[in-house]
């Protein structure tokens, strides 16, 4: 897996600072002593160790950080870094060679020139032929802490930038499955509302062929909503309320006056969206089972906007229950879609009585 430029960018910083340090070492000595000359030499000398440092990360961040971070093996990753542990260990306890006699006490007459008193005397127990003991000391301790500290930031600097692409990708993924799963829906309410109409128009030609003409026209203006609004994620308010309104002029063409079908809407709309086609499952439900041939019935929808929410209520007569037809696919679709669009952020209640159907929502603005 690549690593992001931010990633790199941290690293390549802290090296550059880290490589940089001697260099503004001496220059902060020059500041009170310019008579001060740049050791080379010395500088040379902490860039090797640097470089040690800089070569084992290189190795810990491309190919033993991810056997962990991305691939999650455990026991191969810190088996592999005790090997690398231990060999640096080995590496830093025999890498210098011990100042002879002789050495030292230059070393300590050319360090009271330029920098006042001598260190203290080397013990001589410390070295032999030359070298040091097998076993290190606190400078050699300190090195390996210092690596096991320098894997330990590695590993939370690319954790923290692998959760967070895991976290965008999550996003991503859901953000999809949000967009799929309601053009899922609206695909379902849309076929459902059509074969309703097309049910009205059916009838209406051999009663009132004027009718069935106007009614068509009807359906044309509902088709263009449909077609060039509903695919959008939101639609003004009024050119919502016009379709519900164009619906309920179709249905009044149908039904004679033993059924009393009432149209609330506010009269002032307010410039606001809301998803498309999100209230005409409800209404179609009401016509579909709220029609009684046989008793006078009726269907009130009353639309009202109060505050920043959309207030809808749909109450309707119930027909006889051995003339009702069961699935509510079109409710189901539209409690789905609800849910998704606003999670917890809205109020469906519906109560189902023994001869009122009453339906009630609320959804922000």
């Amino acid at each position: 897996m690549k690593q992001s430029r931010q990633e790199n960018l941290i690293y390549s910083v802290v090296w550059g600072l880290l490589f940089a340090a001697p260099l503004l070492s001496h220059y902060v000595r020059t500041v009170s002593d310019t008579t001060l000359a740049l050791d080379w030499m010395e500088v040379l000398f902490v860039w090797r160790k640097f470089a040690v440092y800089l070569l084992l990360f290189l190795v810990h961040n491309f190919l033993l950080a991810p056997l962990l971070i991305h691939g999650h093996r455990r026991v191969a990753y810190f088996s592999i870094v005790a090997v690398v542990l231990l060999s640096f260990a080995i590496y830093q306890c025999n890498s210098r060679p011990g100042p002879s006699p002789i050495d030292s006490q230059g070393l300590r007459m050319g360090m009271a020139h330029r920098h006042g008193p001598p260190p203290p005397e080397h013990n001589p127990r410390e070295f032999s032929h030359g070298r040091r003991p097998p076993v290190g000391g606190e400078r050699d301790i300190m090195a390996i802490v210092m690596l096991i500290l320098m894997f330990g930031a590695n590993l939370g600097i690319k954790g923290y930038f692998r959760s967070r692409e895991d976290r965008k990708r999550l996003a991503e993924l859901e953000k999809q499955n949000l967009e799929h799963q309601l053009e899922y829906l609206r695909y379902q309410i849309n076929p459902h509302f059509f074969m309703n109409t097309l049910n009205n128009i059916h009838a209406l030609i051999d009663i009132d062929p004027v009718k069935a003409q106007e009614t068509v026209v009807e359906l044309s203006k509902m088709m263009r909503f449909v077609l060039y609004e509903g695919d959008r994620n939101t639609v003004p308010l009024t050119k919502e309320l016009e379709f519900i309104r164009t619906y309920v002029e179709l249905m009044r063409l149908r039904y004679t006056d033993r059924v009393n079908i009432a149209l609330t809407t506010p009269a002032d709309v307010p410039d606001r969206n809301v998803p498309p086609l999100i209230l005409i499952s409800f209404i179609e439900n009401a016509f579909k089972h709220g029609i009684s041939y046989q008793h006078p019935s009726f269907i009130d929808i009353r639309i009202s906007v109060e505050g920043e929410s959309l207030h809808f209520v749909c109450r309707n007569s119930k027909a006889d229950a051995s003339n009702q037809e069961k699935g509510g696919v079109g409710l189901a679709n539209v409690r789905k879609r609800l849910n998704l669009l606003y999670h917890k952020n809205f109020t469906l209640a519906i109560s189902d009585g023994p001869e009122i159907y009453n339906v009630e929502l609320i959804i922000p603005l």
